[in-house]
């Protein structure tokens, strides 16, 4: 059979017909790679082949460079690199006479396979002649070629980073595109297909920016073309005019007048595509200057970096009454659609965001508009004018705001009472949920929730869950924060005399017919949670009867009835949120002796149930069920042993699931939990356990965030067993040495990846204080010492690279110290010697932060005890 037709029959209706040929190519891939990837190149651009064969043969070239999956796409690169030559040429050279098709389907496939080539080959120093084909491509006659090419350098500046392409060949792409944009294109698919390759090539034009000239140019172009007669194109202008609010905010200030009313016209006159666009760009300016108050607390010195505009501050006068105007463009349905983004949420957003940009200033600028439209009859104004309120509670001050709320909050009672309408309703409750999160809570000085008004609150909140079910839904998170604020009450909360009917109410809410709408099942579990979290020891024996009910529930789950996969979808949803409930129950309970007591007699049944949970097969709910068992195991100690032996496969199965790396990473806590309830009791499980964790840390398929939890596992490990940590030190400590190599040294890393191997030191350095206070005051301590210098030279380094951060300080200090506490003499000449101890004591010894001069402290005393000995 010629490819041709295998192409189509895996796009057949009938499945048998479909699944053969998927399998024919499947077996023609493995059998012959480069055979295959010829073959489907030809296909591609053949120009007589009929388009759905040309398209999927692109689409499976396409998948053969690329995979999701990071250890997936590596094989890919590799295999791409090692196919020969004449081979990779000949593919190419197919690619890049698709490019000239007339055949839109095939063109634009073409253009994502070459630019996911050049995505592999570039950074290789490989097909250098790529880029200058593309751009003498340009100016060729036929316009699809045009638009063809000016995609492809869109896609290949998606793939490829800015260091790869020289500033030479960087000047001649944006001035290629930059031309394409130009309003005397005549041809709107090129025109467009240049605005959208512009968006991808922003990052590279740092240079650009920088230069005066070029800089009024580019703008001046993405400005013109948010004015074209064509929807697309000034969705794609605003869309690069967002972009450059982050990439280039610093460089704004000549443009932002004219850029203010051209988003001010957008968002006025222009369909909602573009007006979303034009919205966007203020909020995106919000949060750039958020962002640069925060990291310098509003103190510029003259030398700071990133200076803050203040471009939000100086169009307040011109943009709030504008974002108001799009309150009013609701849309019927809008609370019903998970999904639903239009006009009005965007502006209110905009509006929260500029709030928390400029605090009180917002206050006197939305007042008149909610009192001009709170009592209005038509339900768009009263809507609009309480989601208006609603945007501006987080940002301005308390002293600011306590005062409007007192006014507001009986108007907003009656409100979710009585008015007529969901949407307002809706709104209202949310409204009420933003009020209690900000401005409700212990460190509130002028409380707004009093002995007078508490219990009406409670009680409008429940009827309000009985509403329809996204009016329930916003109550259940009003009534989330307002027990959130309650936390940190001591002996007594005012919910108490409630919390009987509270619990019943959720509950009760959970069980609605139409519990599966706007999340409300799931909302009515996560408040009963934070009710439960947050209660005092005064409701502890309604939490002990909760939990009979909740088990009962979870019980309900597991007995197996013949589901449909969407029903089997809704119950594994329910037995996580159950299980999530019952870990707070068992927090809850855990935490006072006499409670603990009482609740130990349901241990045994709650294990099993979720023992029974892990024969289910769903992810999520074994992350929920692993965190319920960690916290049992927290709660019964030493006795947690008489489940060991039934756990422990599901243990390791999780301990080995390298696809649903989340279940992994839970499951490597909840080890740390066993291991500080058992102590020396998990030794008959610690040589499958430690196997399983040292493959983890060796495979590259495991997600890189899962590491530094295994390397503090192993100190949990160590601290529970002592010195028969002895039989693994041969395996864990060359480990853990290489990582501290690679965490060293930092330089030229972006703010993610300093943020990751701060995680990456922590988790080494919690291993080496568990390791070592694991062997303190045993004989077998002299077989650490040999392991001393390493980790003082790697605490040399970390210190002098300078980017710790204070958790990585705290527990490098710590370490410090228990060197010195372990060893003694024998580590304080060591210390002695090493080049920045000393400096690095003193440091944490005058920090601001009481936990890092309180490890200091110690560590300080435990060096004296070495050195004077």
């Amino acid at each position: 059979m010629e490819v041709t037709q295998i192409l189509l029959n895996a796009q057949s209706v009938d499945s048998t017909v479909r699944k053969h040929s998927e399998e024919t190519l499947k077996q023609f891939q493995e059998q012959n790679l480069p055979g295959f990837l010829l073959s489907l190149s030809g296909e591609l651009a053949n120009e007589e082949k009929p388009v759905d064969s040309r398209k999927l043969a692109g689409l499976i070239l396409k998948n053969a460079l690329d995979a999701k999956e990071q250890h997936r796409k590596f094989e890919l690169v590799q295999r791409w690199l090692s196919l020969d030559m004449a081979v990779k040429a000949q593919i190419k050279t197919c690619l890049l006479q698709t490019l000239s098709s007339p055949v839109p389907d095939a063109h634009s496939t073409a253009s994502q396979v070459i630019a996911k080539v050049a995505g592999i080959e570039l950074p290789q120093k490989q097909w250098p002649e790529l880029i200058g084909s593309l751009l003498s491509n340009i100016h060729q006659v036929p316009d699809h070629v045009k638009q063809a090419t000016l995609e492809t350098l869109g896609y290949l500046c998606e793939e490829v980073s800015p260091e790869v392409v020289d500033q030479d060949q960087v000047n001649k792409i944006l001035t290629a595109v930059v031309q394409g944009m130009n309003a005397e294109e005549g041809n709107n698919d090129v025109r467009l297909a240049a605005t959208r390759a512009l968006y991808n090539a922003l990052s590279f034009a740092q240079a650009n920016f920088n230069n005066d000239m070029e800089r009024d140019f580019i703008m001046r172009v993405v400005c013109e073309a948010t004015q074209s007669p064509e929807v697309k194109i000034r969705q794609a202008a605003f869309e690069c005019l967002v972009s450059i609010s982050s990439t280039y905010y610093e460089k704004l200030a000549p443009y932002i007048q004219d850029i203010f009313n051209i988003t001010a016209k957008a968002v006025k006159e222009d369909v909602e595509p573009v007006a979303l666009q034009a919205i966007e760009f203020w909020s995106s300016i919000c949060d750039e200057e958020i962002d640069i108050l925060e990291d310098f607390g509003g103190d510029f010195t003259a030398d700071s970096d990133v200076p803050c505009y203040y471009f939000i501050k100086q169009a307040l006068p011109a943009l709030v009454p504008m974002l108001l105007e799009t309150l009013l463009k609701q849309e019927e349905d809008q609370d019903q659609d998970e999904g639903a983004w239009n006009l009005a949420m965007a502006g209110g957003t905009c509006l929260g965001l500029v709030a928390r940009t400029v605090g009180d200033e917002i206050v006197p600028l939305v007042m008149p508009f909610i009192q001009d439209n709170i009592s209005k009859p038509d339900w768009r104004q009263r809507e609009a004018a309480t989601y208006a309120f609603g945007s501006i509670l987080e940002g301005p001050s308390p002293d600011k705001l306590t005062p409007l709320v007192n006014v507001a909050l009986n108007f907003m009672l009656t409100a979710l009472t009585k008015d007529l309408n969901s949407h307002v309703k809706d709104t209202t409750a949310w409204t009420l949920g933003r009020i209690f999160e900000f401005l409700h809570g212990s460190t509130v000085e002028t409380p707004i929730i009093t002995p007078a008004n508490c219990q009406l609150i409670i009680t409008v909140l429940l009827q309000a869950m009985k509403d329809a079910p996204n009016v329930a839904e916003k109550s259940c998170g009003a009534l989330y924060f307002l027990a959130q604020g309650y936390e940190d009450m001591g002996a007594s909360s005012p919910l108490t005399p409630y919390f009987q009917e509270i619990v019943q109410a959720l509950l009760t809410v959970t069980h609605r017919e139409d519990a599966g709408e706007s999340r409300l099942r799931t909302a009515a579990y996560e408040t009963l949670n934070e009710v439960v979290r947050c209660s005092t020891d005064e409701t502890a024996p309604m939490v002990l009867q909760l939990a009979p009910i909740i088990m009962t529930e979870l019980h309900q789950t597991l007995e197996g009835q013949k589901l449909s996969s969407a029903e089997r979808e809704k119950q594994s949803e329910l037995q996580g949120l159950l299980c999530g409930c019952l870990q707070v129950i068992i927090q809850k309970l855990g935490a006072s002796e006499p409670t603990k007591f009482v609740f130990m007699q349901y241990a045994d049944q709650i294990m099993n149930l979720f023992l029974r949970v892990f024969a289910c097969r769903n992810a999520t709910v074994h992350e929920e069920a692993m965190l319920a068992i960690g916290a049992l195991a927290y709660a019964t100690g030493p006795d947690f042993a008489k489940y060991m032996p039934e756990f422990y496969k599901y243990l390791e199965m999780s301990l080995q699931n390298f696809e649903e790396y989340q279940v992994c990473a839970v499951t490597v806590g909840v080890v740390g939990d066993v291991c500080r309830a058992l102590e020396d009791k998990i030794l008959p499980y610690c040589d499958g356990i430690m196997t399983q964790l040292l493959k983890d840390l060796s495979s590259n398929q495991l997600h890189r965030s899962v590491k530094p939890p295994i390397f503090s596992c192993l100190g949990d490990i160590a601290l529970a067993i002592g010195e028969n940590f002895e039989k693994y030190l041969m395996y864990a400590m060359p480990m853990l040495q290489s990582a501290a190599e690679l965490s060293a040294h930092t330089s030229g890393a972006d703010d993610e990846m300093v943020e990751y191997t701060n995680l990456l030191r922590n988790g080494i350095l919690e291993a080496y204080s568990g390791i070592f206070q694991g062997f303190k005051n045993s004989p077998k301590t002299q077989l650490l010492i040999p392991y001393a210098p390493h980790i003082l030279q790697f605490l040399d380094s970390i210190y002098m690279e300078k980017d710790m951060d204070d958790v990585v300080m705290k527990t490098a200090i710590g370490v410090l110290g228990d060197l010195a506490d372990t060893l003694g003499s024998n580590a304080g000449s060591l210390i002695q010697q090493s080049l920045s101890s000393k400096e690095f004591l003193n440091e944490c010894l005058s920090s601001d932060d009481h936990l890092i001069k309180e490890s200091a402290e110690w560590a300080k005393l435990a060096i004296t005890r070495a050195i004077s000995v």
